[in-house]
Formats: C-alpha cells, sequence, structure tokens
C-alpha cells in the first residue's frame, strides 16, 4: 500500500473524515513510541477531493492535559466530537466512541461520496459493510500492524499509515 489513496479517487468527490483519535494513538505509541501527524493524516485522506467534513473523535481527562492537541485539531479544521473519560470503582477507565463514529458516518452518508474511516479497530467492519451496501467508498487508514486484517479487507482501500513513518509520525508522547 502506498500513503496515498488513488485507485477510484476522482477530484469531484465528497469525503468525510472520521479519525478514531484513541485507536491512532494507542497504535502509534504501542508500535513506534511516536505520536500521529493528524495534519499530514487529512491531507492523504482527502488528496486532491473535497473535504465536506472531519470529526475528530476524543477523550476529555479530568486535567485538562490535552486542550492544546484539542485546539491544534481546531486550527485544521476538524471538528471535534468530545466525551469525558468515564472512572470506575477499581481504576477501570473507558471512553469508546465506536457507536459515536458509527452514528456520524451514516447522518453523513446523503452528503458525501466517500467515508474515510481513520481507524483499525475491527467493531467498524459492520459499519463499513453497511455504508458499502448504501453505495458509498470506504477508505480505512491506520497502523498495518495494529488494525484488523477483515477490516482491512473490507475497505475499498486500505493505506497503511506504517508505510511512511516520517509523513504520519511525530516525535514524543506528550
Amino acid at each position: 500500500m502506498s500513503s496515498k489513496f488513488n485507485s477510484s479517487q476522482y477530484k469531484n468527490q465528497r469525503v468525510a473524515v472520521l479519525i478514531d483519535v484513541q485507536n491512532l494513538y494507542h497504535s502509534a505509541k504501542a508500535l513506534f513510541q511516536r505520536r500521529v501527524n493528524f495534519k499530514e493524516l487529512l491531507t492523504a485522506a482527502l488528496g486532491e477531493r473535497k473535504l465536506i467534513r472531519a470529526f475528530a473523535y476524543v477523550v476529555r481527562t479530568k486535567t485538562g492535559e490535552e486542550r492544546p492537541f484539542f485546539e491544534a485539531l481546531d486550527k485544521l479544521g476538524i471538528e471535534m466530537r468530545v466525551k469525558d473519560l468515564q472512572e470506575y470503582y477499581g481504576g477501570m477507565k473507558k471512553a469508546d466512541w465506536d457507536v459515536g463514529i458509527a452514528v456520524d458516518a451514516i447522518k453523513t452518508l446523503s452528503i458525501v461520496d466517500v467515508i474515510v474511516l481513520a481507524s483499525g479497530d475491527g467493531d467498524y467492519i459492520p459499519l463499513v459493510e453497511y455504508l458499502k451496501n448504501q453505495g458509498r467508498r470506504v477508505e480505512v487508514m491506520a497502523f498495518g500492524k495494529s488494525a484488523s486484517s477483515k477490516l482491512k479487507e473490507e475497505a475499498d482501500e486500505f493505506m497503511d499509515l506504517s508505510e511512511n513513518q516520517k509523513r504520519f509520525l511525530i516525535r514524543g508522547l506528550k
């Protein structure tokens, strides 16, 4: 795979980009001890096509340490969907965006030709199948080693962000 979507890409295509920030963050951290370059991710997702909506699904902590990151995403023109981190008795923490991402994908169906899902989470396989059955092209961007093999197969096209680390990763974990 290249770091560019290419088959069936036309300038007049209307695109929605849905970014599962937690999935990409944890994959980049585990695989490379790096952070994701979301500006490059958005540029690669679009190519020469027209951006209709871009959503980043993020988690807010009690400390607020993520505020500069949120501001950076906002400057890129990415709309944020924010959920508070849930902390349960015993220390377990959870902030799952799967349903929210699926709902936004379905809500944007009528205004786009292509949905780019930036996540390697296999939970999205039924969503990808549904979107394709509705006549939409579905492209997936994720780190190949941590992405679901079935998700990669189901997508119309898969971009392995690992194959161009200089472009899609930046130093540091803060």
